[in-house]
């Protein structure tokens, strides 16, 4: 088979299975699969593939063709100029969460330290780490699996950061100058209408913010004073129609210069406030 044969089977099979994107999906499977550059294609597309790449890359279209995200398929994932492991037990990293690395960043300085609940891949924790080499990092998140994923990636970047098992603040002991969040927001009953990808394939607990999505914003709010340094800040990644709910709920705790941050596209992206 030849790269030209490959790719034209790709599309074909994807676009049958009514896969978004089906002609990226099957460019960017088959350059996994055989580490082929697209100027390469460009100007050899009647190479021949190996066997076991041929096999490889048929394999992974059944699993793109199942909704299997191609994040899980090739295992990597790029967030703020960083590539980190994924697999099926932690969401895939998006763009949407670069907002929240940056806004903590501009905080951030020399000698602070830092928590990041539900922490998942790690990829807001070691980001900012990344960003930030003079301040100290601890990860959290229920999910041992999820863990092991963080683990991989803290070895991958070579950083130095504490991965805890918690529900949340319940093993945390110290205070931190900054608490960092994307936790789980989505509505219960708005699960079973989100994208296939994303409902069938990444973790549920991930996912799931309880009847009205605000169940761990309430609990963190509620908590985080007793675990932030004074004038310390908490930053928390929000779905778009929940900043002003977000906001109050840290108002009410006591939280002073309350404020939501929005994204690229305009929307409500991060609340942010400050410990008295």
């Amino acid at each position: 088979m030849t790269l030209r044969e490959a790719w034209n089977l790709g599309k074909k099979r994807l676009t049958a299975a009514e896969v978004p994107d089906a002609d990226l999906d099957a460019w960017y499977l088959l350059e996994w699969c055989t580490g082929v550059s697209r100027s390469h294609y460009l100007a050899y597309p009647d190479e021949i593939i190996s066997h076991d790449q041929e096999e490889q890359y048929r394999a992974s279209l059944v699993k793109r063709e199942r909704r299997i995200p191609l994040q899980q398929i090739t295992g990597e994932q790029e967030f703020m100029g960083l590539s980190f492991y994924v697999n099926e037990h932690v969401l895939i990293p998006r763009q949407d969460t670069e907002i929240l690395v940056e806004e903590t960043a501009k905080f951030l300085r020399d000698g602070m330290q830092f928590l990041d609940l539900c922490t998942g891949s790690g990829c807001i924790l070691l980001s900012l780490l990344h960003l930030k080499p003079g301040v100290e990092g601890t990860g959290v998140d229920l999910s041992p699996e999820a863990l092991k994923v963080a683990e991989k990636n803290r070895e991958r970047l070579g950083a130095k950061a504490a991965l805890i098992q918690s529900d949340l603040f319940d093993k945390i002991e110290s205070a931190f100058d900054v608490i960092v969040s994307n936790p789980p927001y989505i509505k219960r009953a708005e699960i079973e209408t989100l994208m296939d990808e994303v409902r069938l394939h990444e973790p549920y607990m991930a996912l799931d913010g309880h009847e009205d999505g605000l169940y761990f914003y309430r609990k963190i709010a509620e908590e985080a004073p007793k675990y932030l340094r004074a004038g310390g800040g908490l930053f928390l990644e929000i779905g778009c129609d929940q900043g002003a709910c977000v906001a109050e709920l840290l108002r009410q705790q006591g939280f002073a210069d309350v404020k939501v941050v929005k994204d690229l596209a305009g929307l409500d992206r991060v609340v942010e406030g400050f410990n008295r």
